[in-house]
């Protein structure tokens, strides 16, 4: 079943871990083993299957969930929030490629040549240009490998259009967001209260998203969303750099 990473308190590579089974909301700890004869001697009802780790309280104060696992949703649940939202409404992308690009329109125009970032404003930037004059932020900061792939060099082509509408997009390379600890899951983040975290098949397809408050989760994107930030590069700069090398 695949495992969704939730955080560690180790900086050099060492095992504290926390990740969420996806596919049933379970926890999965990796620390090191408890081989102490003394301590083995206390544990209670123990089965054949069992086996037991340690780890940093800290680990478990920051990273372990709070409140019980949330339904999957389907994404145009949550449409209004791109209005609704008070602040700001920031975005982790951290896939390769996107069902939803290849399917669509525009990335057949992309691959025939049209430059895409100056088409006219579809329903997406005319509600970012909107938002924006309203004193809002729209934010994002997308993965990225090197060298590109074709997913990325399609959504590097259109993110120029919606950073001419207000979008603020920067790019990250994997490599970096890896050596940061960065989560390896999409999300928005509103108004740093509200989570929604996207689910994929193996196909890149958008199943649905999971909404989430709680205060682990909602922190630890907060965290992942500053030191991305910090890092990442301003899209119309990254695409200048990716034109030079060429």
């Amino acid at each position: 079943m695949p495992l969704r990473f939730l955080g560690t308190t180790s900086d050099d590579g060492d095992c504290p871990t926390l990740y969420e089974v996806e596919a049933t909301g379970d926890i999965l700890v990796q620390g090191d083993r408890v081989t102490d004869p003394a301590q083995l001697a206390r544990l209670r009802d123990v089965k054949p299957t069992e086996t037991f780790v340690t780890v940093p309280r800290d680990l478990l104060t920051r990273f372990a969930p709070r409140t019980e696992a949330r339904e999957l949703v389907p994404f145009a649940d949550i449409r209004e929030l791109f209005a609704e939202f008070k602040h700001t409404a920031w975005r982790l992308e951290t896939r390769r490629s996107y069902a939803t690009d290849r399917n669509s329109a525009k990335w057949a125009r992309w691959k025939a040549g049209a430059d895409i970032a100056a088409e006219p404003v579809d329903a997406w930037r005319e509600n970012v240009r909107k938002q924006i004059t309203a004193g809002k932020r729209f934010e994002r900061v997308r993965l990225v490998d090197e060298p590109l792939t074709e997913g990325q060099a399609f959504l590097l082509a259109s993110g120029l259009g919606n950073v001419a509408a207000g979008e603020d997009i920067r790019n990250l390379t994997r490599a970096e967001a890896e050596r940061l600890r960065l989560p390896d899951h999409d999300f928005w983040l509103f108004d740093s209260r509200l989570l929604a975290r996207f689910v994929f098949d193996e196909n890149d397809v958008t199943l649905g998203v999971i909404l989430s408050e709680d205060p682990a989760e909602i922190a630890a994107a907060c965290q992942a969303r500053d030191a991305a930030w910090h890092y990442a590069v301003p899209t119309v700069e990254y695409a200048d750099r990716v034109r030079s090398t060429g």
